[in-house]
């Protein structure tokens, strides 16, 4: 070699570029094209995920019978973003089954549907009322089963979930609290599901739509342990589910949701990052089957529809740093916690 690597002390040094170039050809093409895969492969995921987050449209809800006599199930419609699904998916031309704990307010729900839908094209509406926290009141859930019998379902928005009252490190957890959640989040979307995909296969058609949300799905949510784990839950049914019936004819996703504007969320105003309910149901209906800021990501079936969450959602990964989001999420819900025992504390003195 014309240039040695050894100091006069006979210490080795790194190279310099025009060094390794010279002295070492093969070794620099293999960097050079290894460099050049890294940047095509973070170029192409950047236009990609631009692409499906603010220009290309999602699957045409007409697939799943939009305006062809289906009908859309809704769980946890009350209010919030089931409220949303069923008004929108009720304007987009399905008949809409919507089901919550609360009678009165699904009743007011179906006046609704019933009266925004434009003329000439009517569509029908249902209310099943229903405590989705008791999976073991067997003569609520055949009830629940029968009124969904016979009808032409195309699309099953599993919505229904329950949160931590407020953030707690899970030792502190309310027993009952905790149970209700993997109750709600988990063991009601499974056994929903497991009632309406059969007819799905039958007709070859489907579109099965999980809530999940940032807590699970993108990162880890100390004092929010318990929520986070069915989240994280929710990703991964969905994924191995959709794998299962994609030659079926049926589509499966786990909407990955940030803040919303909403009770569960206990936030009233709206921000560039949380949008309200209908702005985010709409960007979910527009990007159907497109991963949006979780392309690539690792996580199949994975959507993170609403704009400025597929932003978020891309830079995480991009930065690729989990503990550093864990532990921000921890010192986040820290300070909240804190927050909320000083309101009880100072409401308990008032009694």
């Amino acid at each position: 070699m014309s240039t040695s690597w050894l100091s006069p002390l006979g210490i080795t040094f790194f190279p310099t570029l025009k060094t390794l170039i010279t002295d070492c050809p093969y070794v620099s093409l293999f960097l050079l094209a290894l460099g050049s895969i890294s940047f095509a492969k973070f170029a192409i995921k950047t236009v990609g995920f631009l692409l499906q987050t603010f220009v290309l449209p999602g699957t045409n809800l007409k697939k799943y019978g939009a305006g062809k006599g289906a009908w859309a199930v809704v769980t946890g419609a009350s209010e919030g973003i089931g409220r949303e699904f069923a008004l929108q998916f009720a304007r987009k031309g399905f008949n809409v089954v919507v089901s919550a704990r609360n009678a009165s307010t699904l009743a007011t729900l179906i006046a609704e549907i019933e009266s925004s839908t434009p003329p000439g094209e009517k569509v029908q509406a249902k209310a099943i009322t229903m405590d989705f926290s008791r999976l073991h009141d067997e003569g609520s859930w055949k009830h629940f089963e029968a009124e969904l019998q016979g009808l032409d379902i195309g699309v099953l928005v599993n919505n229904v979930g329950k949160s931590h009252h407020y953030v707690v490190d899970f030792v502190d957890a309310p027993k009952q609290e905790v149970e209700d959640i993997i109750a709600i989040n988990v063991g009601a979307t499974v056994r929903v599901t497991k009632m309406v995909l059969p007819g799905m296969i039958k007709r070859k058609r489907g579109l099965i739509m999980n809530m999940g949300s940032f807590s699970g799905v993108s990162v880890a949510s100390p004092m929010l342990a318990t929520y986070a784990g069915t989240k994280s839950f929710i990703a991964s049914f969905s994924a191995s589910l959709a794998q299962e019936v994609k030659a079926k004819g049926i589509d499966v996703e786990c909407l990955n949701t940030y803040f919303v504007v909403s009770n569960m969320a206990k936030i009233r105003r709206a921000t560039m990052m949380v949008p309200m309910p209908k702005a985010y149901v709409r960007a979910a209906l527009a990007k159907v089957n497109l991963p949006c800021g979780a392309l690539w990501t690792g996580r199949p079936f994975v959507v993170t529809p609403y704009w400025s969450h597929s932003v978020l959602d891309y830079l995480m990964n991009l930065i690729g740093w989990k503990m550093f989001f864990v532990r921000y999420t921890h010192d986040l819900h820290r300070g909240i916690h804190k927050r909320v025992m000083r309101k009880l504390e100072r409401e308990g003195k008032k009694q």
